[in-house]
């Protein structure tokens, strides 16, 4: 039976589990667009291509299931990149249809030509030309399979003309997801085991490797003793019902995570990547399991590396573990985590209405929002609120950009997770700079249909930015925005719109808006002069940070150096 290439690639991918494709439509995608038009693959159209990258991986990343963009030929495609990026870092499996000009064109500098595979392959586990119609099934078929089995994003790039050729297609290429058990040797497991039976005291370290694992890491824990610090990623996974749990670690993090890491004798990285290696001890005192092999090491010296699958991998080391009675260790750290919320709640205290601490916000977001919510935020400040702040509860899930540190990633994923979910409450935690790069795709929530719930931290600046000029003891310059009233651009747009721009107002406007049918935005005048405070303060920060007040009150700017001390210090 013949078949053109546009109704083989599409009906591939549909088999695959794919349900939707966003981007824009276009010359050299036209036979694609029509062939998705007949099937049964949902088209959402967006006004910007990052936005339709960024929003089919957040569909992807909740759902582990194929997500797809497609784009035109050169700028079409040059738009995508940035949400690829994001994807191929967080391990959505993402399947872009990149488009190139004809054929006949090709290599001759024709207008809008692009090297496609040059721009892709850096950022994707698959990228390949379908080169012959013949090949249409067959390469889309291992881009599909390469995106779900390896975690990321795969690009079928197809020329234009490529599209309406026909061609016989017999052969039943089929995708397959195998699901191997991976764990150390029996040898290397009665190793790991008697070093933890002699060690003191271990703090666990658990990352986004542990996501399916979180009933085996708990108990691993309570035959330790073992407090268990998580990475930003795994918050989600590793916090909910945990009774071991004490926080994360880094600068976003909290004191009884690195605390608890740093008094151990021994750290065990249960599939974590952590970048930051101030955050690890001496190597010595670290042991990392990871699937990857490439992983073992790679941050931080480690004195054993095991291959495995976090669950299997403990399922298979319990028998050997002695059960630990001296829990002194774990108390410890359990104080100071309880230290380290009662800390987070008094950041949230009003005491002025007039001022509203971004903290404030997110805790009462977190006590209004539904028990299932799936909550964004945007690279920066948002993030650090949502981790924080946000309560992991066992049914909510959490997405921000941690890896590639994109800003606007919010609401363009809240949109791909809502048309996953059509039935779960979608909040974007949006800063007024993020929502400025991509506000066209505002329209796509009205014309697609899209509930998310927008909030809007309008502070009138790059606030994160802003505190890293500051700490680094600079006056902070060029991070000012002139911002509009984002909840009356809301209705321009058809969405519901909510201003506060007073604490005692926030609560009844929050419940109106997360009530509210379809999309809606909440915009919240927040404090501008907000520190993220890490877990630890160095010497070098309070220098740099009395450098920045030194230069500041020199500048004319004293006010601004009482606001800070005021907003942070003297709370």
């Amino acid at each position: 039976m013949s078949k053109t290439v546009a109704d083989i690639v599409t009906e591939t991918l549909y088999e695959a589990g794919a349900r939707r494709c966003w981007g824009i439509v276009g010359d050299t995608i036209n036979h694609f667009t029509d062939a998705v038009r007949r099937s049964d693959l949902r088209w959402l159209h967006v006004r910007h291509e990052e936005a339709g990258a960024l929003a089919a991986g957040g569909e992807a990343y909740m759902t582990g299931e194929l997500a797809l963009c497609a784009g035109t030929c050169g700028p079409g495609s040059l738009h995508f990149v940035n949400g690829i990026f994001e994807s191929h870092r967080n391990g959505a499996p993402v399947v872009l249809i990149a488009s190139d000009v004809a054929r006949t064109e090709t290599g001759l500098n024709f207008p809008q030509e692009v090297d496609q595979r040059r721009i892709y392959e850096q950022c994707s586990v698959f990228c390949e030309y379908i080169s012959h119609p013949s090949q249409a099934r067959r390469i889309t078929t291992l881009a599909a399979q390469a995106a779900l089995t390896r975690g990321g994003v795969a690009v079928v790039i197809v020329n234009g003309d490529m599209f309406s050729e026909t061609v016989s297609d017999d052969l039943a290429w089929a995708v397959h997801r195998p699901q191997p058990v991976l764990r150390p040797s029996e040898a290397e497991l009665d190793a790991l085991a008697a070093l933890l039976n002699e060690a003191g005291s271990v703090t666990i370290y658990a990352g986004i490797g542990a996501r399916a694992a979180h009933d085996e890491v708990v108990a691993l824990a309570g035959r330790l003793q073992a407090p268990v610090a998580h990475s930003s990623r795994a918050k989600e996974f590793i916090e909910p019902a945990n009774p071991f749990n004490v926080g994360m670690t880094g600068i976003l993090g909290n004191r009884a995570g690195a605390d608890a890491i740093d008094a151990a004798d021994i750290m065990l990285c249960l599939g974590t990547d952590f970048a930051w290696t101030q955050y690890y001890p001496e190597g010595k005192h670290v042991i990392q399991i990871d699937r990857d092999p490439t992983h073992i090491g790679r941050r931080a010296p480690v004195r054993m590396g095991l291959v495995g699958d976090v669950g299997a991998t403990i399922a298979a080391l319990l028998p050997r573990l002695a059960e630990r009675s001296d829990d002194s260790h774990l108390q410890k750290a359990l104080a100071r985590w309880k230290t380290d919320r009662e800390g987070y709640a008094d950041e949230a205290e009003e005491s002025d209405a007039s001022l509203i601490h971004p903290q404030f916000v997110t805790q009462m977001l977190d006590r209004l929002a539904a028990e299932d919510a799936i909550f964004t935020a945007d690279g920066g400040s948002p993030m650090v609120w949502l981790l924080r702040h946000l309560t992991a509860r066992g049914e909510r899930r959490f997405l921000t950009s941690l890896l590639h540190g994109t800003m606007a990633n919010a609401y363009p994923q809240a949109m791909g997770i809502t048309a996953a979910y059509p039935g779960r409450q979608v909040v974007a935690l949006c800063g007024d700079g993020g929502m400025t790069m991509l506000m066209g795709d505002l329209l796509t929530l009205v014309q697609e249909e899209l509930p998310v719930k927008l909030l809007v931290f309008n502070n009138g600046s790059l606030g994160f930015v802003e505190m890293e000029q500051r700490v680094e003891g600079l006056l902070d310059a060029f991070t000012g925005l002139t911002n509009p009233d984002f909840s009356h651009l809301a209705e321009v747009c058809g969405l519901r719109g909510w201003r506060v721009e007073s604490a005692d107002g926030l609560e009844t406007a929050m419940r109106s808006w997360l009530d509210a049918e379809g999309p809606a935005l909440l915009d919240v005048k927040v404090n501008r002069m907000e520190l993220v405070m890490p877990p630890k303060i160095e010497a070098s920060q309070v220098a740099s940070t009395a450098l920045f007040g030194m230069r500041a009150v020199l500048g004319g700017r004293g006010k601004e150096v009482v606001a800070l001390l005021r907003n942070n210090f003297l709370k």
